[in-house]
């Protein structure tokens, strides 16, 4: 049960594109805003408003990159790594609370 109450408490990382954005951003580190753009499948506006509460919360933290051109890009912070791995092991514990079916 205190899996679920932690889970319940993260309402930053309890918002699925949130933490379709954590979850994409763990394993590379750093991302382009338009990859995340690609891979969520969500409208520019809604994925800045949800980069902002990341933000916010300090689990990432975005900078502009200069290529070809100037472009947005996101870094996961420390504190944002380690709060993912937290509640993705909180998940997976209340997952194992359910009875396997037959």
């Amino acid at each position: 049960m205190e899996a679920l109450r932690e889970l319940s408490r993260n309402h930053t990382l309890g918002n699925p594109v949130r933490l379709g954005v954590m979850l994409y951003l763990l394993p590379r580190g750093r991302v382009l805003f338009r990859d995340l753009l690609e891979v969520l499948e969500v409208t520019p506006g809604n994925l800045d408003s949800h980069l902002k509460a990341l933000e916010k919360a300090g689990y990432i933290e975005v900078y502009k990159v200069i290529a070809d051109r100037p472009r947005t890009a996101v870094r996961i912070t420390e504190k944002g790594a380690k709060e993912t791995g937290e509640y993705l092991r909180a998940l997976k514990e209340a997952l194992s609370l359910i009875p396997a079916e037959d």
